[in-house]
């Protein structure tokens, strides 16, 4: 298992369409191992394979508080089955989008169905926050971001901080 580095926007792959994985097999359990050691390094809730460059249906989470009891989920191939007409606003950041965070309104719970880590069937009643979070990745499986939803002003003014400090980096 292994940390790999996070996409950040601007970056055209982030743009992707993820392609359906066939099943789970060795090589997607271990992509799910690094995924979930390189959200957790980098102190996130969600990571999609598309933001450390891979553009395949898979979301790893873990929505857990508790540092010492961590609660993996993992999501292959995820479908929203239903979505609650009700919404719910949170404060979203992205992984892909550091240091930035806006109010983001969603359905506030959804049906999903995926396959787990075990290649398992499954069908998931989320609402609240892990309703929030399947959407937010669920988003990058299509090429969306979060800052997709403001307006053109906020999302021009996010991507032109960001690009900046693409700029401003030195790697040594």
């Amino acid at each position: 298992m292994s940390v790999k580095t996070i996409l950040t926007e601007p970056n055209k792959i982030l743009r992707q369409i993820s392609k359906s994985v066939k099943g789970v097999g060795i090589e997607e359990k271990k992509l799910m191992d690094d995924m979930l050691d390189t959200m957790y390094a980098a102190n996130g809730i969600g990571l999609a394979a598309i933001q450390i460059g891979i553009p395949k249906r898979i979301i790893v989470m873990d929505i857990s508080k508790d540092e010492n009891k961590k609660e993996p989920m993992y999501f292959v191939n995820p479908v929203i089955k239903k979505k609650n007409p009700e919404k719910a606003t949170y404060e979203e950041g992205c992984l892909s989008v550091p240091g930035q965070f806006a109010e983001i309104e969603r359905p506030n719970a959804c049906d999903v169905e995926y396959l787990d880590y075990k290649g398992k069937k499954k069908l998931l009643k989320a609402d609240s926050l892990l309703a929030t979070c399947i959407q937010h990745e669920m988003d990058h499986l299509e090429g969306i971001l979060f800052i997709d939803y403001l307006s053109k002003l906020k999302k021009s003014m996010i991507i032109k901080k960001l690009s900046k400090n693409k700029l401003n980096r030195i790697v040594v």
